[in-house]
């Protein structure tokens, strides 16, 4: 790996999070003017059809589909991202969602190892698309055995978590 993307990775992945915390912890919502309550739905589907194409790009490298598997796992990242700007502009309008149902323990259990494996994912893929880019497949491998299994928890639990919140 080049010491030019580490610090690239490096970098980006910490400004996104950092600002995600920021927006989390600190930014309380500006409540006004516009209405984004629908976006938590968008956002749902968004992981959903995310945790779809992770599962047909698996199966398309397992059937030894390479372009294909290409695309679909671009795909993810793009739905990935339309996520991660939906997410940010609800949070951004309307602050935190605070959870009203009977099953706090559960909820906070499962959207605390939801937080914690997505602030994975986007330097995992990031190194993914990088030796994919560099046609080093051996290494490619070995950070989406990592990589996808996380990916595809985290995009399932998104749904988990917006049914429990708004279900």
């Amino acid at each position: 790996m080049t010491r030019s993307f580490v610090v690239f990775n490096t970098v980006v992945s910490a400004v996104a999070l950092g600002f995600l915390a920021w927006l989390l912890l600190l930014h309380r919502g500006v409540h006004g003017g516009v209405d984004l309550s629908f976006m938590p739905a968008v956002n749902a589907s968004f992981n959903a059809t995310s945790a779809v194409l992770l599962v047909a790009g698996r199966i398309a490298i397992s059937k030894k589909n390479a372009e294909l598997h290409k695309r679909l796992m671009v795909a993810a990242f793009a739905v990935s991202g339309l996520f991660l700007l939906g997410y940010v502009a609800y949070h951004f309008v309307h602050g935190d969602t605070k959870y009203a149902g009977a099953f706090r323990p559960l909820y906070l259990g499962v959207l605390a190892t939801h937080v914690l494996a997505s602030m994975t994912v986007l330097p995992l893929a990031l190194t993914a698309f990088y030796f994919a880019a560099r046609r080093e497949f051996q290494k490619h491998t070995k950070v989406t055995r990592v990589l996808w299994p996380i990916w595809l928890y985290v995009s399932v639990t998104g749904v988990v978590v917006f049914f429990m919140l708004h279900g």
